[in-house]
Order: structure tokens, then sequence, then C-alpha cells
């Protein structure tokens, strides 16, 4: 009786876990890069009542009796499957496949020359959202640093430096990228990821100028990625994500990209719904076995005259 009123509260628990994640997705089913959660249940401990004991020449076996307590969280894991991209047109993104964007939210991340630290707080995200900053910097909506890879020459760009992650930037009127950046107009990214801008020279003209390749990372699990609020998502050195593998949109290991699209939300409507229905249910089960257990224990106690 106590047990039943025991696995009645675990199962009321697991069930209000189950109706977080689930109002978690419905609330984010409008939010741009958003990815599902799907929740299980798993059983609870058990006590023995009696082991399990193997057959004799004289005498047959028996199995063991185990009293369960309940369920519990089993797993609540992110169903990394792309989603229906909109177009919204500007200097946005979405990435047709699987793969992130990184971005470094912290200017003391990056070198003097805009090369990405060893150790850096770097997060990643489905939302290519560009812009460009005060300072000529590409940036996303919350103004973290995009890193990509930086051409050999910003007029006439033959090949880019793929071993080096750099904060992509505007260069100088002259093309510099070690000197400040000049004032740009028009900028755009094409499908394999190549910037571009139009640089005032100074002189009344402008000028076209590649910023570089925006990058693209791969995981080998990508549902190991740890969520961190905002469409963003990190990684930390043993994690279940695997190794990191930044590559050029287009490439064998990274998918090209949708200029002007911005990839929405994973949420089906149809699977909430059902989910809630079912998860109610359950719900409701546990709280009354709660009541059937309060009134057997009402009925002990009144047993006294």
């Amino acid at each position: 009786m106590l047990r039943a009123m025991d696995s009645a509260v675990a199962g009321l628990r697991a069930h209000q876990s189950k109706l977080d994640v689930i109002g978690h997705n419905i609330a984010n089913v409008n939010t741009v890069g958003f990815k599902s959660q799907s929740y299980t249940f798993k059983e609870a401990m058990y006590q023995t009542s009696s082991a399990s004991t193997g057959g004799t020449a004289t005498a047959a076996g028996s199995n063991a009796a185990q009293y369960g307590y309940g369920s519990m969280t089993g797993s609540i894991s992110m169903d990394m499957t792309a989603s229906t991209p909109t177009y919204v047109s500007g200097f946005n993104a979405s990435i047709d496949g699987q793969g992130f964007f990184l971005v470094c939210p912290d200017k003391v991340d990056i070198t003097n020359d805009d090369t990405l630290k060893a150790k850096a707080s770097v997060n990643y995200t489905r939302v290519g959202a560009f812009s460009i900053d005060s300072n000529g910097y590409v940036v996303d909506q919350n103004n973290n640093f995009v890193f990509g890879f930086q051409p050999d020459d910003a007029t006439t760009p033959t090949t880019y430096t793929t071993t080096t992650l750099k904060a992509l930037r505007i260069p100088s009127p002259t093309g510099d990228f070690t000197a400040d950046a000049g004032v740009s107009t028009n900028v755009q990214i094409n499908k394999l990821g190549v910037v571009t801008a139009e640089v005032d020279d100074g002189n009344g003209s402008t000028k076209t100028y590649t910023l570089g390749k925006v990058a693209i990372a791969t995981f080998q699990n990508p549902e190991g990625l740890t969520k961190s609020g905002g469409y963003y998502y990190t990684t930390k050195t043993g994690d279940n994500a695997g190794d990191m593998v930044a590559s050029e949109p287009g490439s064998k290991t990274a998918p090209t990209l949708m200029t002007g699209f911005l990839e929405g939300s994973n949420v089906d409507m149809a699977k909430e719904f059902s989910e809630l229905i079912t998860t109610q249910r359950g719900f409701q089960a546990n709280t009354k076995i709660i009541t059937v257990s309060d009134e057997i224990l009402n009925e002990l106690v009144n047993m006294k005259r």
C-alpha cells in the first residue's frame, strides 16, 4: 500500500518532467533554429522480497519476487533533424544539412590578428542571422563574432587558409586585414559561404572585397552537444559529441548554405499534442493511485473503535 503510494509519487514526478519538456517544445514552435527534445521513462529501483533460486534434483526452482518503486527519467534527447527554412532575404544563411556556425562572444578569445585562441569559449549555432558591427566584424544577432577562413587576397582570392579560424571582418580600403576596417555596403554571402562587401575607397567609389568563407563545424554525434540557451550549443573535452571538424561549405565534410534563409523550429505540433494527452492521462492515473491508497489507509485507521 505504501509502496503503491511511493510508486505513484515517483510517477507524478517523472510525468511532470515530461510535461516540462513538452511545454518547452511547444513554447519554441516559432523559435528559429530550435531543436525539439524527447523524454523517455525508465523503471525506478526494486526491492527484492525473495531471490531467484535454481532447481535441484528434488525441488523446482523459483523466480525472484520484486516490488518496483515507480518510474523516473530515462533520457532527454535532442532531435537534430534539420527543419524547413524560411526566406527572410538579407545577410542571412541556413545550413542545407548537418553542421553549425562557429561564433565566439568575447574579444579576449581572439588574438590581435583575429585568430581564434586554442582554448576559446566557442558556441555553435544553426542560425545564420549575420550583420556587420561598428568595427567591421561579421557578428550574429547577439553580437558574437563569426569565424571562418581568411582568403590569401581580399581582391582576387584563390585559396583560403583552412587550418586557422579567424573572425571575419571588413578589410581596410586598400584590402589589408591587419588595418582598420573600411566603411562597407552591400554585404553578401553565397552558398559556398563566401562573404563579400563593397568597401569605400575614400575617393568616392567602392571596391568589392572578399572577407573570407564562413566555417561549418560538424560533429560525430551532434546530439551530444549541450544546449546553452539562445539557440546556442557548447561542447567540452571528453563529452559525447565527439571531435569537431571545421570545414568550408560545399566541401566533402560540410553542406552548402541557403542564402537569405533562416532555419525554423523542428517542433512537430501534432506529435507534441499527442504526447501531451498521453502524459496527462499517465499523470491522472498516478494521482488515482494516491487517492486509492489514501482511502485504504483511512479505512484501516477507522477500524479501531
